[in-house]
């Protein structure tokens, strides 16, 4: 049984912020700056699941740029030394360290999976029975980068929006 989400739009953002800070623009040079259109484009994304106490997702998508730049800066390396599988580690890294971020604001009994990560836009990826509840959409030194959260229905016979859009 899934309880209801106690990470709000806020929470999640602190985070994002955390990790931006931390991994990606320890500098301050290059903020994520809000554009709140969760319609934004991507070409790229990685995602964990949360199962137990809460049910859903944690979404990282970007550009395929962004997403070079988030490896480089997060492996101290140019963005074209930036291997392909540097890129998907890196993505799935950022999907889980936000995963476990909000993991540890859930009830006792949540558990985390391995990231998933897949070099194809967001709008590819179905959540079935699973809205989006929460994100914070940017767009980081020019490029689309967004975090978002899904929440599954346990009820498969509810009518809700299915798979990213």
């Amino acid at each position: 049984m899934s309880v209801e989400v106690e990470v709000n739009e806020n929470d999640l953002a602190e985070m994002v912020e955390q990790v931006w800070e931390s991994y990606l623009d320890p500098e301050g040079l290059n903020p994520l700056i809000p554009t709140y259109d969760e319609n934004q484009p991507s070409e790229v994304h990685s995602s964990v699941s949360i199962t137990g106490s809460w049910t859903g997702h944690i979404v990282y998508a970007s550009s395929t740029l962004a997403a070079r730049r988030a490896a480089a800066a997060f492996l101290a390396m140019e963005p074209d030394e930036v291997s392909e599988e540097d890129l998907s580690d890196v993505l799935g890294e950022l999907a889980n360290i936000v995963g476990g971020n909000v993991k540890a604001m859930l009830p006792p009994g949540a558990m985390l999976s391995l990231p998933q990560v897949v070099l194809a836009p967001e709008a590819t990826a179905r959540y079935p029975n699973a809205q989006r509840i929460s994100g914070v959409y940017g767009v980081w030194d020019g490029e689309p980068v967004s975090i978002s959260m899904w929440h599954s229905r346990g009820d498969s016979g509810t009518n809700n929006k299915e798979g990213a859009e």
